[in-house]
C-alpha cells in the first residue's frame, strides 16, 4: 500500500479577491519524483507556500505524511530549496560548511556550537552532492550550479523524506542543469527521497521525473511522463492559456 506524503483536497486561494487556485486536488505518494509545471501566475509558488504552511488556503485541506497541516510538527522531514542562483549575495561571508550547517538550526537551535556528530552530518551532506572539495570555500566564489548543490546539501543535512525545489535551475547553464537533474535522480532512486520540482524547464525535466502536474489556477493534468509527452500543442495551449510550440531536446 502506497503512503501519501502530500494530500491536497479542494484547495482554493485568492489574493485580494483575485482567484489564484480553485479546487485543486493532488496526492503525492512516497518515492515519487513529481514535476509541477504551468504558466507564470498559474499558482505554482502559491501552492508550494500553502503546502509549507506559509499561506493558509481559503478553502480545502492539506495533509503532510497523513497528518493535518495544523497538527504537523516534524518540519525537518521536509527540505526546501528555493530559486537562489540569481539572487544570492556573492559577498556573503560564509563558507560552504557554514551555509550547510545552517540547515541544522531547527534541531540544535540558534547560536549553538556544533558537536562532532553535527559536523559529520554537514560533511556527509556536502559529500552527497559531490562538493566535498569545496567544503571550506567561500560560497560566493562558486558558480550558480555549484551554489544550488550546496543549497540541496543544506536541505539534506536533516535527512528529509520530502524535498521541494522551486525553480532551482534558473540562471544555471545547460551543462550544469544536466548534472543537477542527475543529482536529483540519484537522490530519488538511491535514497528514496520524494521530490516535488517546480520548473519551466519541461524539456530536461521529462527525462527524469516520474509524474507531471500542470497547474493554471485549476489542475489541468496529472499523469506520468509518457502521457504528458503525448499531449499536443493544442492541449498545452489550452492549459497555458496561450499558444505553445513543442521543442524537442536532443541530448
Amino acid at each position: 500500500m502506497t503512503e501519501s506524503i502530500i494530500s491536497l483536497k479542494d484547495i482554493s486561494f485568492a489574493y485580494e479577491s483575485k482567484p489564484i487556485l480553485e479546487d485543486v486536488n493532488l496526492n503525492i505518494d512516497r518515492g515519487a519524483f513529481m514535476g509541477l509545471v504551468g504558466p507564470n501566475g498559474g499558482g505554482k509558488t502559491t501552492l508550494i507556500k500553502i503546502i509549507l504552511g506559509q499561506l493558509k488556503a481559503d478553502k480545502g485541506t492539506v495533509e503532510l505524511f497523513q497528518q493535518p497541516l495544523a497538527h504537523f510538527k516534524e518540519w525537518t522531514r521536509i527540505g526546501f530549496v528555493s530559486q537562489k542562483a540569481n539572487s544570492f549575495n556573492k559577498g556573503f561571508p560564509a563558507t560552504v560548511f557554514e551555509v550547510v550547517s545552517m540547515g541544522l538550526t531547527a534541531k540544535i537551535g540558534y547560536f549553538k556550537f556544533l558537536k562532532r556528530k553535527h559536523k559529520q552530518k554537514v560533511l556527509e551532506a556536502i559529500n552527497q552532492v559531490d562538493m566535498i572539495e569545496y567544503a571550506y570555500e567561500n560560497i560566493g566564489n562558486l558558480s550558480g550550479g555549484q551554489q544550488q548543490r550546496i543549497f540541496i546539501a543544506r536541505a539534506l543535512v536533516n535527512d528529509p523524506d520530502l524535498l521541494i525545489l522551486d525553480e532551482p535551475t534558473v540562471g544555471i547553464d545547460y551543462k550544469n542543469v544536466e548534472r543537477f537533474y542527475n543529482l536529483l535522480h540519484q537522490l530519488n532512486e538511491n535514497r528514496g527521497i520524494t521530490l516535488l520540482l517546480v520548473t519551466h524547464d519541461t524539456g530536461a525535466m521529462t527525462e527524469h521525473v516520474t509524474d507531471i502536474v500542470c497547474l493554471n489556477k485549476h489542475l489541468h493534468f496529472h499523469g506520468d511522463t509518457k502521457r504528458y509527452t503525448a499531449l499536443t500543442e493544442e492541449d498545452l495551449s489550452t492549459i497555458y492559456g496561450h499558444p505553445v510550440h513543442i521543442v524537442k531536446h536532443n541530448h
